[in-house]
């Protein structure tokens, strides 16, 4: 598991998360399921059934892990939500769409048949959408083999969880409780108790194709019965698709057959496929039924094992039985397990999270061009894609301050969680009327309606002679009707409403004044729409005068404000919806006063919650009712509810109500503010439950978007810091608000952005972006969360350019001055620190992207350039924000283009850039005196370089990245090699390297280092006086006595390859370092013999360096029968400047064993160029030294034999030099 890196969540159910996820080194995308223990049978069951499955419509399987408490499944992801998502969204669809999702169920079903695989539960919420839209079968839970009892494999592998339990009735207690699949797919004789089969599967596809054209299943009914009766005995209804239209002929026929209720009579396989419908979609029998033969032997040796049993899987032919079969049986589930994760800790922190990203260094890696294409392609269409249009962004924010979930309106009559409703109940026999239910009574005709009410109201007025139980029975039928919407707004609308309000001023007793005012409230709580004529007024303004008449009866005042509010709310209903205020509905200032008294403290809380609850509701309007609330008390008698009240329900209906209130008068929570503290309101944001803290941000949303209390709120840090560690909050409005308010934050005090990265802000802006959870509610929480959050990135990513901006202008305004002012000092210190803003971005996969661009590059290589000053001391930094701040500003931009290293797509889409301005002030870092500094810019230099010329150039650019590359090498060339060796501590260094590894000396280490030393000593403008001085003659010596050893070294040849080439380059510089000193001696004979004069000194000095270097005299002449072309060519033109130098001060030169070597060379070489060479060197040797004439003499008849038959041989092929030569030698010998 810990090869997975965890993203986001895009999905939750009961017992189960589903994550987006990425495996590591990897750019593949997987969905990661976490799934309660639990539910592990269903999972074993969806992995054996499906763990070699590879077809386009089924959801691909890669591996399941198992920790202490979960189940981990790894699944190819898909984006595009379910099926279930895009009908609830839509609500029809197209029949062309129905068609196209069609094929792609069909094809995956398909196929599973011919697996011997049976869906079981096939449903809309089972099919999920890829990108590009093709429909695939998931969540095989519930799904088994054809034939097989899944009730067993569950028990036993209920009976495999838990063996240690006593009895059977953990395991059964499960199987009873395990979900059965949705019944609503169900075919009949499923219903019935049937197995599911290939038939039953079929239904199910039915019955989904005419929910995506009609936008509801076949058969469906809240009552469980009614639906199992439905499915069982009716017919389904034609289905109607967008806008009433009516289905083809071939699409009905299609539903007919797939929807027969008789299984025997079902549409079949081959019938499905030949069905006109499909327009010959199925017409190549081999794109719906794949190959299965292959898939036998895949499944086979997943389950192979010696515990558990595979049947045969018997693979008809078509031409016999036209099926294929499959068991699935395995006898020992306990071998069929997950992955285990490794150092598993009991909070399953097992996945890397993306967030968490630490810097590492780069790696140059090789990739297809085309790759790199593809690459280049997607982050320039990240970065082309407007998060937001520019155009007045604070616009867009007051768009989002308020949205459906904070104006939610719940009924203030007979509401459970203010008061618990009394039960209705009425006697039908003496009720003197039909006891229609409100649904029938919205069916009546208009004749029929008129003569229900002449009967409701000739039964009230004689129910006053009768007696007030005759009343109570009738008014609470009306309350049983009221609730409908239909009825509710034809009673209102009718002549009972004016005798309701009549019998309520002349009711008897205050029971039946309860029921009136019940019948009155629901009344007004469910009808749609209110007349003019209706007297809502009068109702208002007696219910009015009845609260003040009876104030200090809390009991009666319980009963008359539901009715009250409800009436309010239904009259500010009506005035939104008619967009105009009505005169003969103007609301009595009265009404406002008496439920303004009711918030005071003395009242019960019921009182108290009632109000607020009217409150809340009516204030959810735009019209001119909401302003007989905005008092100046209103803000801080409703957080006094809040603060004071031991009730969440209440408490978060008073801050519902404060924050609606707020919305038209921002000033009510000020009021607030300015009462209590600000410290108080934030410990309530903090400390608050998630619905208040979404309507306390909402509320410091409007006041900052109102402009009030700007300066205190974006300056307060407390504040800042506080609602940032909001973004931890698992609701999803809760962190949506959150960056609302941040952004306004930002927008008016760009300052706190540093505080908002230190305090995670970044990474919680990665972890909620591109969030989509299916379902509909969902969704649009996280479309509204994904708004929030492109306002908020759009608005970072549009101030970065403005904040380096600054930082450069604040160093160079003291670029090349000793001592900064008081003023660019105090902008230093402002500035300096935001540097960090940028690091937090650059290292975000959110914002990368969009930021780095060439301007942005370049931009930064000014930055760069300005700190080059203050490294060099030519700016002085230090004095005016001290050594800390400096090297912090230094380090955190190193580590910036540390971060850009590590994306080589985007460092080589931007190739130019880097290497014209970035590169070249990393070189001149590399002088710096500090070794932090140096070390940092030379890492960065060599990964960035790596990456540069690992890159193959592709497409249009490669013309301008070849120039770039000849600018790279020129830099490296003339201006980093040579302040490399001009380093006083750098060639030290090196040759410290190379004794500490001398024990390896055809190491990795040492071939570095002998490369490095060959490109300074290679140089012409090389001070090689540095490196002689450093010990580079004993170094050299050392290194080619040890590799030629190796190299002569005739039993161990298994590195012979890595000796030649590091034996070859180390003769090379050799050769370097001899002719760097024949050049020095040469220039100084000329001038000598010029007259010019010279400085001899200076030559003799270098030839007494180099004397050692004749101690590998006679080593070179070993080498000299090398097979190796190139070492054999670099050995003799050593030798040869060697004795031109020094001529045979090596008293060893012409011992037996060299001789021989010359004379073996002097026989195979025919060359005559190679064989002048040799003979030069002999004859500088024995004229040189004496001991080596004697030697020659006494002991190299060998060689003397080799000369004479070289001298023979010459002058027959009339080769004069030669010939010479070797006759020179002969007579030096005296022969």
């Amino acid at each position: 598991m810990e090869n997975y890196i965890l993203y986001e969540e895009v999905g939750k159910g009961s017992k189960s998360v589903v994550y987006k996820g990425r495996r590591k080194g990897t750019i593949n995308f997987v969905a990661i399921l976490r799934v309660d223990k639990s539910k592990r049978p269903e999972i074993t069951n969806w992995v054996r059934l499906t763990h070699n499955i590879r077809h386009k419509n089924v959801v691909t399987y890669h591996e399941w892990y198992e920790t202490s408490n979960h189940e981990w499944l790894i699944v190819e992801l898909c984006t595009g939500g379910s099926l279930e998502t895009v009908i609830a969204q839509d609500d029809h669809l197209p029949e062309e769409t129905v068609r196209d999702f069609a094929i792609g169920i069909v094809s995956g079903l398909n196929y599973i048949h011919k697996l011997g695989i049976l869906f079981c539960d096939l449903t809309p919420r089972k099919i999920l959408l890829d990108g590009p839209g093709t429909l695939k079968l998931t969540n095989f839970s519930l799904s088994k083999a054809e034939g097989e009892n899944l009730e067993e494999f569950f028990a036993m592998i209920g009976l495999e969880e838990s063996p240690t339990e006593i009895g059977e009735s953990t395991p059964r207690k499960k199987q009873r409780n395990r979900k059965k699949g949705s019944p609503v797919y169900a075919a009949p004789e499923v219903i019935k108790g049937a197995d599911f089969s290939i038939a039953s599967d079929i239904w199910s596809l039915g019955c989904i194709l005419y929910e995506m054209f009609s936008g509801q299943p076949p058969f469906f009914s809240e009552s469980f019965s009614e639906l199992i009766e439905k499915i069982i005995s009716e017919d389904f209804r034609p289905p109607q698709g967008p806008a009433g239209t009516k289905p083809s002929e071939d699409f009905l026929a299609l539903l007919n057959s797939l929807l027969q209720k008789d299984p025997q009579k079902r549409i079949t396989w081959s019938e499905l496929l030949r069905h006109p419908f499909w327009r010959d979609a199925f017409s190549d029998s081999d794109a719906a039924c794949p190959n299965v033969s292959n898939q036998r032997v895949k499944n086979e040796s997943f389950l192979k094992s010696d515990s558990i049993e595979v049947s045969e899987i018997s693979i008809a032919s078509e031409r016999t039985s036209g099926s294929l079969q499959k068991s699935f049986k395995i006898e020992n589930p306990a071998d069929l397990r997950p992955k285990s994760a490794m150092n598993e800790e009991s909070n399953e922190s097992i996945f890397l999270l993306s967030s968490c990203s630490t810097l590492r260094p780069g790696t140059a890696t090789e990739k297809n061009p085309a790759d790199i294409i593809n690459m280049q392609h997607n982050i320039e269409m990240t970065k082309g894609e407007e998060l937001c249009p520019p155009q007045d962004l604070q616009s867009k924010i007051k768009d989002l301050l308020f949205i459906d979930a904070d104006l939610i309106v719940t009924p203030v009559i007979d509401n459970p969680k203010i008061m618990k409703p009394l039960p209705l109940r009425f006697d039908v026999k003496t009720l003197g009327l039909p006891a229609l239910s409100a649904e029938k009574l919205v069916l009546l005709k208009e004749q029929d309606w008129d003569n229900f009410l002449t009967q409701i109201c000739s039964l009230m007025d004689s129910a006053e002679k009768a007696g007030p139980r005759v009343k109570l029975n009738l008014l609470s039928y009306l309350c049983s009707v009221a609730s409908n919407k239909e009825t509710s707004t034809r009673l209102i609308n009718s002549q009972a409403f004016p005798l309701l309000i009549q019998h309520m001023r002349g009711a008897p007793n205050w029971d039946v004044r309860a029921k009136l005012l019940r019948v009155l409230g629901l009344l007004a709580a469910h009808a749609t729409e209110l007349n003019e004529s209706v007297p809502v007024i009068e109702a208002i303004s007696l219910l009015t005068e009845m609260v003040r008449d009876n104030f200090r009866n809390s009991k009666l005042k319980q009963l008359l404000l539901p009715a009250l509010g409800e009436l309010i709310y239904a009259v500010a209903v009506q005035e939104e919806k008619k967009e105009h205020s009505r005169e003969s509905w103007n609301i009595p200032l009265a009404a406002y006063t008496v439920l303004m008294r009711c918030l005071r403290e003395e009242e019960e809380p019921v009182i108290h919650h009632m109000t607020s609850k009217i409150i809340e509701n009516v204030c959810t309007t735009k019209t001119s009712q909401v302003q007989g609330f905005i008092t100046g008390d209103i803000g801080p008698s409703l957080w006094s509810l809040f603060n004071h009240s031991t009730v969440d329900s209440l408490r978060i209906s008073a801050i519902s109500a404060l924050c609606r209130i707020t919305r038209h008068s921002p000033a009510a929570f000020q009021s607030v503010i300015e009462k209590v503290g600000l410290g108080s309101v934030i410990s309530a944001l903090v400390t608050g439950i998630a619905k208040v803290q979404q309507y306390m941000l909402t509320m410091f949303s409007t006041l900052l978007s109102s402009g009030i209390h700007l300066q205190r709120l974006t300056q307060e840090k407390e504040f800042v810091t506080k609602i940032v560690r909001l973004l931890e909050s698992p609701s999803t409005g809760v962190r949506a608000k959150t960056f609302l308010l941040i952004l306004q934050v930002l927008m008016n005090n760009k300052e706190m952005l540093l505080l908002c990265c230190q305090t995670r802000l970044v990474m919680y802006i990665e972890r909620d972006s591109r969030k989509a959870t299916p379902g509909k509610e969902q969704q649009s929480m996280n479309e509204y969360l994904s708004g929030c959050l492109n306002l908020l990135i759009y608005h970072i990513v549009g101030v970065l350019p403005g904040i380096l901006g600054e930082i450069i202008t604040a160093l160079s305004n003291v670029s090349g001055r000793k001592h900064p002012s008081a003023t660019q000092t105090k902008h230093l210190k402002m500035c300096i620190p935001n540097m960090t803003i940028v690091l937090h971005l650059v290292t975000s996969q959110i914002f990368r992207p969009q930021i780095l661009t060439e301007d942005f590059l370049y931009k930064f290589s000014n930055l760069l350039d300005q700190i080059k000053s203050v490294d060099t001391g030519e700016t002085n930094l230090e004095g005016a924000v001290g050594q800390a701040a400096s090297d912090e500003l230094i380090r955190t931009a190193l580590s910036v283009i540390e971060a850009v290293t590590q994306h080589p797509a985007l460092l080589t889409l931007h190739h130019s850039p880097v290497v014209d301005g970035i590169l070249p002030p990393l070189v001149s870092l590399v002088r710096s005196q500090n070794a932090e500094w140096r070390l940092f810019s030379l890492r960065l230099l060599a990964e960035t370089t790596s990456l540069l010329v690992n890159h193959e150039d592709v497409g249009e650019g490669r013309e301008k990245s070849l120039q770039s590359n000849s600018t790279f090498l020129s830099l490296v060339r003339d201006t980093l090699l040579p302040k490399l060796i001009e380093e006083n501590k750098l060639v030290p260094v090196l040759f410290q390297v190379i004794l500490e590894h001398q024990d390896n000396v055809i190491g990795n280490v040492i071939q570095s280092a002998i490369l490095l030393l060959y490109n300074m000593v290679a140089r012409k403008e090389t001070n090689m006086k540095l490196l002689y001085e450093q010990g580079l003659v004993h170094h050299i010596s050392n290194m080619i006595v040890e590799t030629a050893a190796l190299y002569l070294d005739v039993d161990d040849k298994s590195r012979l390859k890595t000796t030649n080439a590091q034996l070859v380059l180390l003769l090379d510089i050799l050769h370097c370092m001899l002719k760097y000193t024949t050049d020095v001696v040469r220039l100084v004979m000329q001038a000598q013999r010029s007259g010019q004069g010279g400085d001899p000194q200076t030559a003799e000095d270098l030839l007494l360096v180099n004397q050692p270097l004749t101690d590998l005299m006679s080593l070179l002449i070993q080498l000299l029968p090398s097979e190796d072309l190139d070492i054999y060519e670099n050995t003799s033109q050593c030798l040869k400047l060697m004795v031109q130098l020094y001529g045979g001060d090596n008293q060893d030169s012409m011992s037996p064993d060299n001789m021989e070597s010359f004379a073996q060379v002097l026989l195979s070489k025919r060359e005559p160029t190679q064989q002048k060479l040799l003979l030069r060197v002999i004859k500088r040797l024995i004229t040189s030294n004496e001991k080596h004439l004697e030697s020659m003499k006494g002991e190299g008849d060998f060689l003397i034999q080799t000369i004479k038959r070289l001298a023979q041989d010459a002058s027959l092929n009339a080769d004069v030099a030669v010939a010479s030569l070797a006759l020179e030698v002969l007579r030096t010998v005296g022969h």
